[in-house]
């Protein structure tokens, strides 16, 4: 039995790999106990998330179409303009969406990115929209000047157990990213952090994964559990598809591992039947990227969405609105509809584009780069 009050940070493999073997409808009636110990049942948090950055990036994950490694038939795109990524947190804000993520195909960021970047997170902040950013690999220094222009979230995936991580990725080493998650938790921010299912890695692998996580001296407040979204030039395409059921037993791994964290049903929801992801629902997923392509009105991916919410009796969790300062206010006011001495100028027609994902997992969610915050 799992107690639902328990939050622990000393889990055991053999444990671990007990729960991912439980009988499949035991496990979610595990899973759903400790969700309702932690959690306001049927209530979903909604981030939106947008690509501010797409392609050209060094690393060579085998899930990511943003490589320069793979030809995917991906543009290259400069970094967004201030308002223009303001103007997108706003439709995200009408559209239902709490908290805006902002994603950039970078190794990591530049000293004058990051100006450019911590710009935008005043201005999404001014909207009253919770603020979560993937970049790449940060500094202490670069974390705490995030920290400093008032991001909320951070994400930086693990994506997959220590193990299998060399069959995926070579550029970075998996003590590169949890070095990454130490500045980020240091700098104050909260942390934003999972992984990937279905690139040919085993049951165990997951198992060590989510052990990871759960074993961090704190867990993170945001866990996107994403499956793979296969894309023509990447080494991964044609790679078994994880069976449904076994992605559902990931999420409900996640719950109990980490009760008070909210658990991202990531990428690769838009392959999911309407059963399937309201069993993940039901394994405890209570966070979903909204709205891909940011419009208030006449989008599929948001109608689909509220219609399974209505279907299935769900809500949007109530918004942790961002408190901003007077002087943020003003400032805000003053930058908004001219071009900020920051900006840099996009390639092409100045208009918000569709979410595309920095690091192709999911938030680095790789709904368009395979995919989150």
């Amino acid at each position: 039995m799992v107690e639902s009050a328990a939050v622990r940070h000393d889990w055991r493999l053999q444990e671990v790999e007990a729960l991912f073997a439980l009988p499949f409808l035991d496990l979610l009636f595990q899973a759903q106990k400790v969700h309702r110990g932690h959690h306001e049942p049927n209530a979903v948090q909604m981030s939106t998330l947008l690509s501010i950055k797409t392609g050209g990036c060094p690393e060579d994950c085998a899930y990511c179409p943003q490589s320069v490694r793979y030809d995917t038939g991906l543009e290259r795109d400069a970094l967004m303009e201030v308002a223009a990524v303001r103007d997108c947190a706003v439709r995200a804000k009408e559209a239902g969406a709490t908290r805006f993520c902002m994603g950039a195909a970078y190794r990591s960021p530049k000293a004058k990115e990051l100006a450019v970047i911590s710009e935008m997170i005043r201005q999404v902040r001014s909207v009253g929209l919770e603020t979560c950013a993937t970049l790449g690999m940060l500094s202490p220094e670069q974390a705490e000047q995030l920290k400093g222009a008032g991001l909320d979230y951070y994400n930086h995936n693990l994506d997959t157990s220590p193990e299998f991580y060399g069959e995926i990725i070579s550029t970075r080493t998996y003590q590169d990213r949890l070095d990454t998650l130490d500045a980020v938790r240091t700098a104050g921010l909260k942390v934003c952090c999972g992984g990937i299912v279905g690139m040919g890695e085993s049951v165990r692998d997951r198992a060590k994964l989510l052990l990871v996580l759960a074993n961090l001296p704190e867990h993170p407040e945001s866990v996107p559990i994403n499956q793979l979204v296969q894309v023509p030039g990447t080494p991964l395409q044609g790679t078994d598809r994880v069976d449904p059921f076994d992605f559902v037993r990931s999420i409900a791994v996640a719950r109990i591992l980490m009760p008070r964290a909210h658990v991202r049903l990531s990428a690769g929801r838009q392959e999911m039947s309407d059963e399937t992801q309201a069993l993940c629902f039901l394994a405890g997923a209570n966070s979903i990227f909204y709205g891909e392509k940011l419009l208030t009105t006449g989008n599929p991916d948001v109608e689909r969405d509220r219609k399974l919410f209505e279907r299935l009796g769900l809500k949007a969790e109530r918004a942790h609105a961002a408190e901003t300062t007077g002087a943020e206010r003003a400032h805000a006011v003053e930058t908004t509809g001219a071009k900020h001495p920051h900006t840099v100028a996009t390639t092409g027609a100045a208009h918000p584009r569709a979410p595309k994902s920095s690091d192709g997992g999911a938030e680095h969610t790789h709904e368009t780069r395979s995919a989150s915050a």
